[in-house]
């Protein structure tokens, strides 16, 4: 049985130490996180998130037109489908902030 050393003992509260790499990290463990983003970063932040797939897809298109040899189709369709499904999640996000805004107004 391996004891707690006093620096992993503060009051109530002891860290413990992680044994292997894939566990579970505990609150100490865990990187510092970054101040709290605005709603308009957010956004703005997905929104290019969803440009870059799109754009993605699109080079990826007309690179396998120009030289088929050199981009494999699976690349093409799963950059498809993930600029697809990216561009629905936003599609929706925006939806219910619509409608979520326009449930606000007929409160009153």
């Amino acid at each position: 049985m391996r004891l707690l050393s006093p620096d992993q003992v503060h009051g109530d509260i002891f860290r413990l130490d992680r044994t292997h790499a894939n566990h579970f990290a505990g609150r100490h463990d865990r990187p510092a996180a970054d101040a709290p983003q605005d709603f308009q970063s957010m956004l703005f932040e997905g929104l290019n998130g969803v440009n870059q797939a799109q754009q993605q897809h699109a080079e990826l298109s007309v690179q396998a037109l120009i030289d088929p040899d050199s981009v494999n189709p699976h690349d093409v369709t799963i950059a498809g489908a993930k600029a697809n499904m990216t561009l629905n999640i936003a599609r929706n996000v925006v939806d219910r902030v619509i409608r979520a805004y326009r449930d606000v107004i007929n409160i009153r």
